[in-house]
């Protein structure tokens, strides 16, 4: 046992790796014995194991036996994981994080020389609400389910508009001016690419199970109980 939270697995996984997370690597494939169990904590080990690989992961996507799988997936005995960089044309990202934003993370996922237009959203914390000081944000979420839904939400209104979309979200605790979500959409011409970023913005508000709590001067409130 190697002290890292989150181990279980007597059987070794075998991690693959390709362009340019091979290169940080420093090799195409690599047994992880007591390998930890979930994905996101295989992203932190692989991180600390491999300081230059640190720098790529956060724009890398994680299969598990062949599936593309998000941060909150389990990792089965054995399991085979490839970390695959964003491919030619891009491929989407749909993650909850919580580490601070970056929209070039977004915007990367989704780029492509057929996109012409390629629209983002940054969503900061301000600083009042309903004449109050906002001392802070806490968010919190129900991380598998919400990943799955912000890549339901992607993959639905990539179809219904054309668009190619990334959406991130950040949970934890938030000052005024800290980007609470980002958000890109590209498509081949403008027009639907706004489409799809306006779209993304309403329905992750409302299908994502993702709370925010308001922190004021003088108390607190979960935001949507009403007064």
């Amino acid at each position: 046992m190697t002290g890292f939270p989150g181990y279980h697995s007597p059987v070794p996984i075998t991690v693959l790796y390709f362009a340019v997370a091979r290169e940080a690597a420093g090799t195409g494939s690599e047994p992880v014995g007591d390998a930890p169990a979930t994905v996101g904590a295989l992203r932190a080990l692989l991180a600390e194991r491999h300081p230059a690989l640190a720098r790529v992961l956060p724009r890398c996507r994680v299969a598990v036996n062949q599936e593309f799988s998000v941060d909150g997936d389990p990792i089965p005995d054995g399991a085979e994981v490839a970390i695959i960089p964003p491919v030619s044309g891009g491929s989407g990202r749909f993650l909850v994080v919580d580490r601070p934003l970056d929209l070039a993370e977004a915007v990367d996922a989704v780029s492509g020389a057929g996109r012409g237009g390629l629209v983002t959203f940054r969503g900061d914390v301000r600083d009042q609400s309903h004449g109050k000081r906002v001392v802070r944000l806490e968010y919190e979420a129900y991380v598998p389910m919400a990943e799955r839904k912000l890549a339901e939400i992607g993959r639905a209104i990539g179809e219904e508009h054309g668009a190619l979309l990334s959406i991130v979200h950040r949970v934890g605790a938030l000052t005024p001016g800290e980007a609470a979500v980002v958000i890109a959409a590209a498509a081949p011409h403008r027009a639907p690419a706004f489409r799809a970023c306006e779209a993304a913005i309403d329905r992750l508000k409302q299908d994502a199970p993702i709370w925010k709590r308001e922190v004021y001067e003088d108390g607190s409130e979960w935001v949507g109980m009403g007064p």
